[in-house]
């Protein structure tokens, strides 16, 4: 199904620039990318270890203006783009991601994640984080979890922790979130345990011009999972002024 974009009155056709998230490139977009025609998704950020150094990247491949998403990190890494370039961002949407600072423990946490790729095989990790990712009812889908677990795995441990480390030295966006003034979309799933519901209600709240879309039966993974849904929520978006 092909999604038409429809504008106001003098609103030109932007494109439309995914970001993906941890261990996660193009390919987690691939249903978006065949449903609009004018969007790209950035293919990965290789190695780089800073949420604004993947900003940096994102913005090397945008074009003067755009319409941008991030999903998970890429939604952290999308309010550095913001930061770094508002003028250039037409409409905003963050999915299945969090604004929050570190939480008690977090560190610890990752880095026990970490430790099973370095101890016992890079496939052990993503054996152990990616089923949470994933709503249950979905994890026995032939088209949602083998795909998601062959991409996640080619990312590799590298790319892994240099990510890692970019999420743990996260900036603060408290600041910015009350200054971004261009359509914004948060969206996640019902089902997602990770960045879930409540969460996005947070982040909706201290957006000036925001609209909350809780994805039926979808775990974080929700461009997968629930790509109608997904895809109809951002044709809407794309069709509010910008």
């Amino acid at each position: 199904m092909s999604y038409l974009r429809i504008h106001g009155r003098g609103d030109s056709v932007a494109m439309l620039l995914f970001l993906p998230g941890l261990a996660c490139d193009a390919r987690i977009y691939q249903p978006q990318l065949a449903a609009f025609p004018d969007s790209r998704a950035v293919n990965g950020y290789g190695t780089a270890d800073t949420l604004q150094e993947m900003a940096r990247i994102a913005l090397d491949q945008a074009p003067e203006t755009f319409d941008l998403l991030g999903h998970s990190m890429g939604g952290r890494v999308a309010l550095e783009v913001y930061r770094a370039a508002p003028e250039r961002v037409r409409r905003l949407a963050l999915v299945s991601t969090g604004i929050h600072p570190l939480r008690p423990g977090e560190p610890e946490k990752r880095r026990e994640l970490q430790a099973i790729g370095w101890e016992n095989g890079f496939e052990a990790l993503i054996d152990e984080w990616l089923p949470p990712m994933v709503a249950e009812a979905n994890r026995s889908d032939p088209a949602i979890y083998p795909p998601l677990r062959q991409m996640s795995i080619e990312a590799g441990q590298a790319v892994f922790d240099a990510q890692i480390h970019a999420l743990l030295g996260r900036p603060e966006v408290d600041s910015l979130l009350p200054r971004i003034a261009c359509p914004t979309l948060v969206m996640t799933g019902e089902r997602d345990t990770w960045a879930g519901p409540e969460q996005h209600r947070q982040i909706a709240a201290a957006l000036p011009n925001s609209e909350l879309v809780i994805v039926p039966g979808a775990g974080h993974m929700i461009q997968i999972e629930a790509p109608d849904a997904v895809n109809t929520a951002i044709a809407r978006w794309l069709e509010r002024p910008a």
